[in-house]
């Protein structure tokens, strides 16, 4: 299917994101679909077709027969196909898990912009410090003092 959408953008003449807005989806959702990442919701077929309206329904789905329907077919689809008010299920209004589609863009940020914090940052000399005794050890058990000369 994404070889079909590619080819309606090009009859539109249109790139990939100005698609995208024309059917009301995120870019990214289209790139995943033309990427072959993701395959296309039916959601996303109906816009497809409410936006582009001289697709023929057929080939966009499984692309048999001609790209663009003829005027009495139109007719016929837009009198029987994706009537809102007809069929529920094909209903444009979102439901509770559309609101979760990868074709919807998100309501709100997923992240806030976070306050800048500004922190002080005291730096406390301390006095220096004097080595007064080494101890080595040695692999029998034994041990050297040594103390540096005061």
């Amino acid at each position: 299917m994404k070889d079909r959408i590619i080819q309606i953008m090009q009859k539109e003449g249109l790139t990939s994101s100005q698609f995208a807005e024309k059917i009301a989806i995120s870019p990214a959702s289209l790139s995943h679909i033309i990427n072959g990442r993701n395959k296309p919701s039916l959601e996303m077929v109906q816009k497809i077709r409410k936006a582009c309206s001289y697709v023929n329904l057929e080939w966009l789905l499984d692309g048999t027969g001609e790209m663009e329907i003829s005027s009495e077919k139109k007719e016929k689809d837009e009198n029987t196909l994706f009537k809102d008010d007809e069929n529920p299920f094909f209903a444009s209004t979102p439901t509770e898990d559309s609101e979760f589609r990868k074709e919807m863009e998100p309501k709100m940020a997923f992240f806030a912009p976070k306050e800048i914090v500004r922190e002080e940052v005291k730096y406390i000399e301390k006095p220096s410090r004097k080595i007064t005794e080494i101890r080595i050890f040695f692999d029998n058990g034994t041990y050297e003092t040594f103390h540096p000369d005061k």
